[in-house]
């Protein structure tokens, strides 16, 4: 049965995608031909792509040249019936008795070949062992030469997803590249000013003549600050390295812990949330670097806050070195619960409901808890029922 055009359109589109055409034959299918034409005794043997056109030799011994055209291709018979191919004597086959191949050099006699069937089902060529003598193989003999396609199959796979591997690594240094070009742009474009700024307001604010301007200057500042945390917000996502390594100081869980609640409140008044903290009495020390670990929980705390509707508590509770921050919102997806340590991920409640932030405060202190040596983990209890963050660090010795 002949492939429609549509067929034939996809089944090129699967052998393109593995880029061997016109390229370096790989080490590996030339390997596997030698392997086939001893296993079979045959001087010739090929693993064959079948082109619109032509079929290439992505693996070959004893064949000169890379490449023949289709109208002689014995494996080209298969992309239409995709059975094994067995020619005793081609100079006796009506198929192929006018063959140049057949009548001339490589004076082809016998051929056996077995499709070669990408992961997708598309029939790419064969391969095939062939001699310049008649001879004929058994149903053994043929299952064999079929393994050695399927192992041909398998070495293909692993070519193309290497060399996906090798495309997806310069994207992806192509975007860091241009993340960190925007990181340096927003640094300069935007936190310069906005700090300049601030500083004449600050001056502003100190002179008594303008004193009755100063309900008019509070809100600016106010903005401006919340502007410049911001861009700080978004610069410490960005930028993996600003991380601080795992000091060897001791810290107090506990005050960390006070910090960040305190931290919080402003955010809290604002939109009628109480924040609660309970078994920060007594200290609770771990190894690190205090600053960075009141900037996770911080984080943690202010993400609770945000996602809790007016009229509802935060709490924090401590058991040592670990804490449970649970809220009473909207809960997270169980679909999302992958991605939510993701920078810049904000999932549908957070577009629903408005709430601001980039999407980075999770991850900032996902990666500072992992950076102590600690775990930091979400549980979602359903829809309406809350988040629980569970953040554990390891106890000081």
């Amino acid at each position: 049965m002949t492939l429609s055009s549509a067929e034939e359109h996809a089944r090129l589109a699967a052998l393109y995608s593995y880029g061997l055409l016109d390229a370096v034959r790989p080490v590996v299918l030339d390997d596997l031909s030698r392997l086939a034409a001893r296993i079979f005794d045959t001087p010739m043997a090929t693993v064959t792509l079948v082109d619109a056109d032509r079929q290439w030799f992505a693996g070959h011994t004893g064949m000169d040249g890379n490449e023949a055209p289709r109208a002689i291709s014995l494996c080209a018979w298969m992309i239409d019936d995709p059975r094994p191919l067995v020619v005793p004597d081609a100079r006796l086959d009506p198929r192929f008795n006018d063959y140049s191949n057949v009548t001339g050099d490589p004076f082809i006699r016998f051929y056996a070949g077995v499709p070669l069937i990408s992961e997708d089902g598309y029939i790419l060529g064969s391969v095939c062992v062939l001699d310049r003598r008649p001879r004929t193989i058994g149903d053994r003999q043929l299952a064999l030469l079929g393994d050695l396609a399927g192992q041909a199959g398998g070495h293909l796979q692993a070519i193309r997803d290497k060399a996906r591997l090798s495309a997806l690594n310069v994207e992806m240094t192509r975007l860091l590249r241009r993340e960190q070009d925007l990181v340096a742009t927003v640094s300069h474009e935007l936190r310069t000013p906005v700090t300049t700024m601030q500083g004449y307001l600050e001056m502003l604010a100190e002179e008594e003549d303008l004193a009755p301007y100063k309900r008019m200057l509070d809100p600016i500042r106010r903005n401006g600050d919340r502007l410049v945390r911001m861009v700080d917000h978004l610069l410490a996502g960005t930028r993996p390295d600003d991380v601080p390594a795992r000091a060897d100081g001791l810290v107090d869980l506990a005050e960390a812990a006070r910090s960040a609640v305190g931290a919080t409140e402003p955010l809290a008044a604002e939109r009628g949330v109480r924040v609660s903290l309970t078994g920060g009495e007594r200290p609770a020390y771990v190894v690190g670097e205090a600053g960075a670990l009141s900037q996770a929980l911080e984080h943690v705390v202010r993400n609770a806050v945000a996602f809790s509707p007016g009229g509802n508590q935060v709490h924090v509770r401590m058991a040592g070195p670990r804490i449970e921050v649970h809220d009473q919102g909207a809960g997270i997806p169980a679909e999302e619960l992958p991605y939510v340590f993701d920078r810049f991920y904000r999932g549908r409640h957070a577009q629903e409901q408005a709430v601001p932030g980039m999407g980075l405060g999770l991850a900032i202190a996902w990666r500072i808890v992992n950076a102590h040596g600690g775990r930091l983990a979400l549980d979602s209890a359903g829809p309406g029922r809350g988040t629980l963050a569970k953040i554990y660090l390891p106890a000081a010795a």
